[in-house]
């Protein structure tokens, strides 16, 4: 994924910020079990939130441990496992190997294809294991590069892609949930889309690469214009997110959902305003 979908640390109590590490801990703890070295190396903020999510919706047996890792070998820390930690681990290896092999077939970057080998063994096992999952990361792929090929300008259609894919991975199995999961997932994957595309606007630009924002980011009013529909995205997002009956960690999650989403959107609009005042003053 893209790490967009994080914790803004200054608003969580420390109880939660403790918490929110034992997910982040655990999914390390499980990516190396279940995947090995390298699987570890997939650990991302956006599957940390899955298994938090999953975890708060089914409230499942989980184990909270104290321990050393080899990145904090001073002190203990808490990491929590249980199945939906688990599950964001498979899907970070699965994940992780599409995007591999996005990156090989557009840049043919030989470290890329390196990467995807690597996994590509565990990658047929969780094939088996998840193949709706698998089925909507390979459409998603497929219907993004036909898109781009064309030079698709309609930019809600070409966020579309990536929310139809996340929202088939928050569901964890079909149930009264489901659908509230799809749609959770497919307005936040059309977020993250959005400011993926947003944060790589120049050096898509220079590599002649395709994005959609670089058709309308010279327009008056763009960065107002792109604010509104990310927080449009994330007011459909929260609302599904509201419906769900989560109370365990439900302050993490609101605090990612409500803020730390914007964290690093905030740290590109800076960055680009500052950019911007250094080429006016030459």
């Amino acid at each position: 994924m893209f790490g967009y979908v994080t914790i803004q640390k200054p608003e969580l109590k420390i109880k939660d910020f403790t918490r929110y590490q034992g997910y982040y801990c655990g999914l390390c703890r499980s990516l190396r079990t279940r995947h090995g070295v390298t699987g570890s190396l997939t650990l991302n903020y956006d599957m940390v939130f899955l298994a938090a999510l999953l975890t708060g919706l089914y409230e499942g047996k989980e184990t909270a441990a104290l321990r050393r890792c080899l990145l904090h070998p001073t002190g203990k820390h808490l990491s929590i496992s249980n199945p939906y930690i688990d599950y964001a681990a498979d899907l970070s290896v699965l994940l992780a190997y599409h995007n591999f092999m996005d990156d090989w077939q557009d840049d043919r970057n030989p470290a890329a294809l390196a990467a995807a080998s690597a996994v590509k063994r565990d990658c047929r096992e969780l094939a088996r294991q998840y193949p709706r999952q698998c089925r909507a990361m390979a459409s998603y792929l497929k219907k993004l590069h036909a898109y781009e090929r064309k030079n698709g300008k309609n930019l809600d259609t070409a966020a579309r892609f990536t929310g139809e894919m996340l929202g088939e991975l928050l569901v964890y199995k079909e149930d009264e949930w489901s659908s509230a999961l799809r749609r959770l997932g497919f307005f936040m994957g059309k977020f993250i889309y959005l400011m993926d595309a947003y944060e790589d606007m120049e050096t898509d630009a220079k590599k002649g690469r395709y994005n959609p924002l670089l058709a309308v980011k010279d327009r008056p009013g763009f960065e107002e214009w792109f604010c509104q529909v990310l927080t449009m995205m994330m007011a459909e997002c929260a609302g599904e997110f509201e419906r769900l009956p989560i109370l365990k960690d439900v302050a993490i999650l609101r605090n990612i959902l409500y803020a730390g989403v914007w964290t690093k959107y905030d740290l590109i609009k800076e960055k680009r305003k500052g950019t911007g005042e250094q080429h006016g003053s030459l």
